[in-house]
């Protein structure tokens, strides 16, 4: 969760944050959620984390079927 999402992105994209992210190269950023309800967006990701990684894939092809990194869309 984050409230810059353009920030959190670059950040990762750079590797400026240790984490999953940098330790495993995750780069392209391929689904996300918008929500003005900070409560909802905590308990969402909250959810998502315990989800098997079959229903991740399953959301993320549902949203954006060929992966594409959409960082680009978003600056």
């Amino acid at each position: 969760m984050t409230n810059n999402l353009i920030r959190r992105v670059y950040e990762h994209k750079n590797e400026l944050i240790d984490g999953f992210t940098k330790k495993y190269g995750v780069k392209n950023l391929v689904y996300y959620e918008q929500t003005n309800d900070v409560n909802s967006a905590i308990l969402r990701e909250k959810r998502l984390k315990t989800w098997r990684r079959a229903w991740k894939i399953k959301l993320i092809e549902d949203f954006n079927p060929t992966w594409k990194d959409l960082y680009n869309n978003l600056i």
